[in-house]
């Protein structure tokens, strides 16, 4: 009886200490279509990876989890409805950040960003 009381304790020691020292940084992103137009083929790039979506919506948002490994700067790019390419340039972001990033794309192929970010590591 002593060594099953024992050895519970000691396995509900090892997984409090596990879930303890596993924390997952996320950065929630929430892209906002203000063109008044359909954006098409978008693309996110950020340290070492990228998301997009082949269409919003005008007004239509878009919303996405991702999680920074390395640092470096915010890219977004689209094709606008006259078929130009549109390059923006966000924050710079680091490994380690967390919190929320609003991606607000506005006509005239601008943008505005909106972070709450935790600092990085």
């Amino acid at each position: 009886m002593i060594r099953i009381r024992f050895a519970t304790g000691a396995l509900s020691a090892a997984a409090l200490a596990a879930l303890a020292g596993c924390h997952s940084y996320h950065i929630d992103t929430t892209i906002e279509n203000r063109t008044g137009a359909a954006v098409k083929l978008l693309e996110v790039d950020y340290p070492s990876a990228s998301f997009g979506i082949d269409a919003i919506a005008p007004g239509a948002n878009y919303n996405y989890r991702f999680q920074i490994r390395g640092n470096g700067q915010l890219k977004v790019q689209y094709t606008e409805p006259n078929g130009q390419l549109a390059k923006l340039t966000g924050p710079k972001l680091e490994e380690g950040q967390e919190g929320k990033l609003d991606i607000v794309l506005l006509p005239q192929a601008k943008a505005e960003f909106l972070p709450e970010l935790s600092p990085g590591h």
